[in-house]
C-alpha cells in the first residue's frame, strides 16, 4: 500500500520539466509574415505564430515561422539576389573599364582625325596637282590605320611600305609628265628608288614609330573590352544548388527562426560567400597579370611611344617626306634612268603641271600631350583599384549587401542560432575550399565557363606583353586558341584524386555556439535531458523498492 503514493509522486518530480517546456508560449511570426509579403509572396498559409519544424530540409529544426513551402520560395529568393549582388559588383567593375576604354579610344581617334583633317586642309595649297591627283593614296592610308586600331588582321608595316611605294609612283608620273612611263618601268624604278631613299629617313622612321605607337594603343584599348566582356561572362554563372542552401541558410533562415534583427556572423558570411564564388577566385592571378599588363602599355603610350606626338603628326611626317623628293627630284630622277634606261618620250606632251613651288603653309600639330597624360594616369588609378577584385569581392558582398556584422560580434547569427561563429574562414580560390564547414564545394570539378575566361585572360596578357617590347599581335577570334582550357590545372595532385563530398559520414564538425534555452520550442539540449530524467526516475524507483522490501 505504500508503494503507489512513492511510485506516483517519483513519475511526477521526474516529468515535471517537461511539462514547463511545452506549455511555454510560442513567439509570433509577425516580422516574418510582413518579410514574406514584401518580398511578393502570398501569406495564405504562413503561421501566425512558431510551429514545430521537423519539415524544414535546410533551415535548424527548431521551431520555425516557416513552413515547407516558405523555405524554398525563400531559397529560390536567395538565390536570385545573390546572383543580383554579383552582377551588380560586376557591372561596376564593367562600367569603370568600359569607360576607360572609351575614353582613350576618342582620344586616339580624335588625334587621328585631326592629323587627316590637317592634311586636306594644308597639301591643295601646299603640293597643287601632287596631292589632288593623289588624295586616293592618303585616304587609302588613314583609312588602313583606322581598320588596324580596330582590330583588323592588317600588316601594319606593309600597309606602310605600301603607302611609299603607290605614293613615290604617282609622284615620279607627275614630276616627269614628258615621259610616258609604263607599270613595268615603275616596278624598276621602285627597285632602284629605295636604294636612294626619295623620301629621306622618313619612310624607315615613321614606321619604326607608327608601328610602335599603333601596337600598343590597339593592344591598350583591346585589354579593356576583353576585361570588361570576361566580367560579364564570368558574372552569368548562376549557383550551384548547394550553393543555394548555404545561401538560404545565411539570409533567410535567422527570419524562419524568429530572428529577423540578428545579423549573419562576418566569418560565417565570408566561409559561405568564398565557397559559392572559388571559382570566381581563381581569376585573380590572370586577372592581375591582365591589371598589370595594362598599367605598363599606359606607360609606354605615354612614354617611350609617344603616341600623341607620332600619330598627331602624321601628316607633317608626309609633307616632309614628299619635300624631301621635291629637293632632290634632279637626282632621284638621273639615278632611276641610270638603272632603269630612259623612259619613252610621251606623244601627248607635257602635262599642265604646277611648275612653280607653292608658298609653304605652315603645318602645326596641336598637342594633347596633356590630356593623354591625365587619361593614363586615371586609367592607372583605376587599374589598381580593380586588381584585387576577385578576392575581395566575398568581403565586399559580406559588409555591403548581405550586412553582416563585425568580426568580434558574439551575438550574430552562425547558422544555428545567435552566438559566436568558431570555424576558420578559408583561403581564396577553388583548392582552398576542401574543408569548407558551410558550403559542399566539388575542387575537382572546375566551372568551365571561368576555365575559358581564364584562358582569355592568358591570351589577352600576352598580346599586352608583345605590344611592350613593339612586336605585332594577331587579334583573331581568341576562341581558337581554347584547346585545352578548362583541364583543371588548379587542382592540386594531391587533392583531386579525392571526391570531396559532404555526407554525413565525412563531414568537418562545426563547432557553432550551443544556444542558451529560452523555455521554448523543443531543442537538442532538452531532448537531451529526457534520457537524464529517466534515469533518475529508474534510480530513485530502484532506491524506493528496495527501501519497501525492507
Amino acid at each position: 500500500m505504500r508503494f503507489f503514493p512513492w511510485g506516483f509522486w517519483l513519475l511526477c518530480v521526474a516529468s515535471a520539466p517537461a511539462r514547463g517546456d511545452s506549455g511555454s508560449k510560442a513567439r509570433s511570426c509577425a516580422e516574418v509574415r510582413q518579410l514574406y509579403g514584401a518580398k511578393g509572396f502570398s501569406l495564405s498559409g504562413v503561421p501566425q505564430a512558431e510551429i514545430s519544424g521537423e519539415h524544414l530540409r535546410i533551415c535548424p529544426q527548431g521551431y520555425t515561422c516557416c513552413t515547407s513551402e516558405m523555405e524554398e520560395n525563400f531559397a529560390n529568393k536567395s538565390r536570385s539576389e545573390f546572383e543580383a549582388m554579383t552582377k551588380e559588383a560586376g557591372r561596376s567593375v564593367q562600367m569603370t573599364l568600359t569607360a576607360q576604354h572609351r575614353s582613350f579610344d576618342s582620344y586616339f581617334q580624335d588625334l587621328l582625325n585631326k592629323s587627316e583633317k590637317a592634311l586636306y586642309d594644308a597639301f591643295p595649297s601646299m603640293y597643287g596637282e601632287l596631292y589632288t591627283q593623289n588624295m586616293k593614296v592618303f585616304k587609302d592610308l588613314y583609312s588602313e590605320l583606322r581598320r588596324y586600331y580596330r582590330g583588323s588582321n592588317i600588316n601594319l608595316e606593309e600597309a606602310l611600305n605600301e603607302f611609299w611605294t603607290r605614293l613615290l609612283e604617282r609622284l615620279f608620273k607627275l614630276m616627269n609628265p614628258q615621259y610616258h612611263i609604263t607599270d613595268e618601268y615603275l616596278d624598276c624604278m621602285v627597285k632602284h628608288a629605295e636604294q636612294h631613299k626619295p623620301f629621306g629617313e622618313v619612310p624607315r622612321d615613321l614606321k619604326v614609330k607608327a608601328t610602335r605607337a599603333f601596337i600598343a594603343a590597339r593592344s591598350y584599348a583591346q585589354g579593356f573590352l576583353v576585361g570588361s566582356d570576361v566580367v560579364k561572362k564570368v558574372s552569368q554563372v548562376s549557383l550551384s544548388h548547394e550553393c543555394t542552401r548555404a545561401i538560404m541558410k545565411l539570409m533567410y533562415c535567422p527570419h524562419c527562426r524568429g530572428m529577423s534583427s540578428v545579423k549573419p556572423c562576418n566569418n560565417y558570411c565570408l566561409n559561405v560567400v568564398k565557397g559559392c564564388l572559388a571559382n570566381q577566385a581563381d581569376l585573380n592571378t590572370e586577372w592581375k597579370y591582365l591589371m598589370d599588363s595594362l598599367i605598363v602599355v599606359a606607360d609606354r603610350i605615354d612614354g617611350p611611344y609617344n603616341v600623341d606626338t607620332v600619330i598627331g603628326t602624321i601628316h607633317m611626317r608626309i609633307a616632309e617626306a614628299i619635300s624631301n623628293l621635291q629637293e632632290n627630284k634632279d637626282s632621284i630622277t638621273a639615278k632611276v634612268f641610270q638603272g632603269c634606261g630612259n623612259p619613252k618620250i610621251s606623244t601627248k606632251g607635257s602635262s599642265s603641271e604646277d611648275k612653280r613651288r607653292r608658298g609653304k603653309v605652315a603645318l602645326e600639330a596641336k598637342s594633347s600631350a596633356q590630356a593623354l597624360e591625365m587619361l593614363v594616369l586615371d586609367a592607372k588609378g583605376n587599374l589598381t583599384a580593380l586588381k584585387t577584385y576577385w578576392i575581395t569581392l566575398p568581403g565586399s558582398l559580406c559588409s555591403k549587401k548581405v550586412m553582416a556584422s563585425s568580426a568580434a560580434d558574439d551575438k550574430c547569427w552562425n547558422g544555428m542560432t545567435k552566438g559566436s561563429y568558431l570555424p576558420e574562414v578559408m583561403g581564396d580560390g577553388l583548392a582552398n575550399q576542401i574543408n569548407n564547414p558551410e558550403v559542399e564545394v566539388d575542387i575537382t570539378k572546375p566551372d568551365m565557363t571561368i576555365r575559358q575566361q581564364i584562358m582569355q585572360l592568358k591570351i589577352m596578357t600576352n598580346r599586352l606583353g608583345n605590344a611592350n617590347i613593339g612586336n605585332d599581335v594577331d587579334f583573331q577570334d581568341a576562341s581558337d586558341d581554347m584547346s585545352g582550357s578548362g583541364s583543371g590545372d588548379s587542382c592540386p595532385d594531391d587533392v583531386c584524386g579525392k571526391r570531396l563530398s559532404k555526407s554525413p559520414s565525412t563531414r568537418q564538425p562545426e563547432t557553432h555556439a550551443i544556444p542558451k534555452q529560452s523555455g521554448h520550442g523543443i531543442t537538442g539540449a532538452s531532448s537531451r535531458s529526457l534520457p537524464s530524467a529517466f534515469l533518475l526516475l529508474l534510480s530513485v524507483a530502484f532506491i524506493a523498492a528496495q527501501h519497501l522490501w525492507r
